[in-house]
């Protein structure tokens, strides 16, 4: 057993519980607008449809949002998984922990399972304690930073990124502006954005065109991309240079029950902005150099966040800059999006033999808005094409088919970044389609 593994599940089915939602409600603004708080409720509810792979195999799976049962079919065939219990749309509006103070039998089901109960990450449903104080502490972009420069000095290949904390709006907006006189780049930081909200690269360019820094503050609040209130963090932009093949990438890891640190893999981030689209992982997705720099530091990110007593899943993202060194940029002490890619790689190379590269698109573009049946069909029609390049389709998120800007999420498997390619080129022109294909019917 892959130590990782055991050190997760113990090897074995879990229940797994998709409280995104949960988990980045902590860390919202308490003052949000009613309709934003909804929105992101609603979009990590999407996104907690990744639960399906929190470990290598689910027993029972609980959802927030309704999953038809051909999606869970279509993955445990695929994956070589026993029979899934499956909960879905049981907190469309809500957090999952609030629906399931309503519903004392299922917890009662989840308790008498016996088995390993996995969450995203931990919340105050849990109860308090060391760990979560660690998630709180660390989370933070600002604290996080702290630790990074107090380890760098340690790990040749590491270049912490200057940060700067202007201890008010007035004055960020004021630091933005003078930066950006000087023709500087800067990435501007929320200490606990969650899901890419919250961070903003700024071009002195499109400041300049907002007419300064307090002016582009409020649009940024306007358009849904700052929070309204609170604590911004100023971070030098790490310029990869053109050429780079490696721009975003992140190491995970987990702190086992017993304290040991247990790298789990790297992966190659596709980010448009400062939002994070999917991964690849697997053999030579990442640089050998890359990937070495990366685990050494992230396994002693791990060593201080066990010794202030964290437990489970986390991960360090980093950006390359044009000397093909590693600058670190936040921890997120959770299960992520490329934890996912990873559990899934875990499990195809167990049972079906080792060497696959497992790349996930989280939020594929559809050209026209489908219920899941539709999904359904449209995926089922593309599954074969996929097969003739040597590539596994898994879908992942169905129920975002229906939003005014309608997506999916996927994952595909393959036996090298070609094949991945081209499987995804694939799957990118048939969803364009749909739009073609609708606009005939009418």
């Amino acid at each position: 057993m892959d130590g990782w593994v055991g050190a997760w599940t113990g090897g074995r089915a879990a229940v797994h519980v998709g409280d995104v939602a949960d988990f980045n409600a902590q860390f919202l603004a308490p003052g949000m607008d009613p309709a934003q708080r909804l929105r992101r409720l609603r979009h990590a509810h999407h996104y907690a449809c990744l639960a399906a792979c929190y470990s290598p195999e689910p027993a029972l799976l609980v959802l927030p949002a309704e999953v038809a049962p051909e999606w869970t079919d279509w993955l445990a065939r695929e994956l070589a998984w026993g029979p899934v219990e499956v909960h879905s749309g049981v907190a469309p509006d809500r957090t999952v922990a609030e629906a399931l103070a309503d519903r004392p039998a299922l917890v009662a089901r989840i308790a008498d399972s016996g088995r390993p109960v996995v969450g995203w990450g931990r919340t105050a449903a849990q109860g308090e304690g060391p760990e979560l104080a660690a998630v709180r502490r660390y989370e933070s972009k600002a604290a996080a930073h702290d630790l990074f420069t107090a380890l760098a000095p340690g790990h040749p290949g590491i270049r912490v990124p200057h940060q700067e904390r202007p201890g008010g709006r007035r004055r960020a907006a004021r630091r933005l502006t003078a930066r950006a006189v000087r023709g500087l780049t800067t990435v501007l930081k929320s200490p606990y954005g969650v899901g890419g909200y919250g961070t903003v690269v700024v071009e002195p360019a499109e400041l300049f065109a907002a007419g300064g820094g307090g002016a582009l503050l409020r649009r940024l609040v306007r358009t849904e991309l700052l929070p309204a209130d609170g604590e911004l963090l100023l971070e030098e932009y790490v310029d990869a240079g053109p050429s780079a093949r490696l721009r975003d990438l992140t190491q995970d890891a987990l702190v086992g029950p017993d304290g040991t640190v247990h790298p789990v893999g790297a992966g190659a981030m596709e980010v448009a902005g400062t939002r994070y689209q999917g991964v690849t992982v697997g053999p030579g997705a990442v640089p050998r150099d890359a990937a070495d720099t990366a685990r050494r530091f992230a396994v002693a990110v791990g060593e201080r966040l066990a010794a202030e007593g964290y437990r489970g899943w986390y991960d360090v993202d980093f950006v390359t800059d044009r000397e093909r060194r590693l600058a670190p940029t936040e921890i997120n002490l959770r299960l992520t999006g490329p934890a996912v890619a990873l559990m899934l790689r875990a499990r195809l190379d167990a049972v079906r033999g080792p060497g696959h590269l497992v790349r996930t698109l989280d939020a594929m573009p559809l050209g026209a808005r489908l219920d899941q049946a539709a999904l359904h069909d449209h995926l089922e029609r593309l599954r074969p094409r996929c097969a003739r390049l040597g590539v596994t389709l898994l879908p992942l998120i169905p129920t975002a088919s229906r939003e005014p800007e309608p997506f999916v999420g996927l994952a595909l498997a393959g036996p090298d970044t070609e094949s991945l390619d081209a499987a995804e080129a694939l799957v990118a022109a048939a969803n364009h389609g749909l739009a073609r294909m609708f606009e005939a019917l009418r």
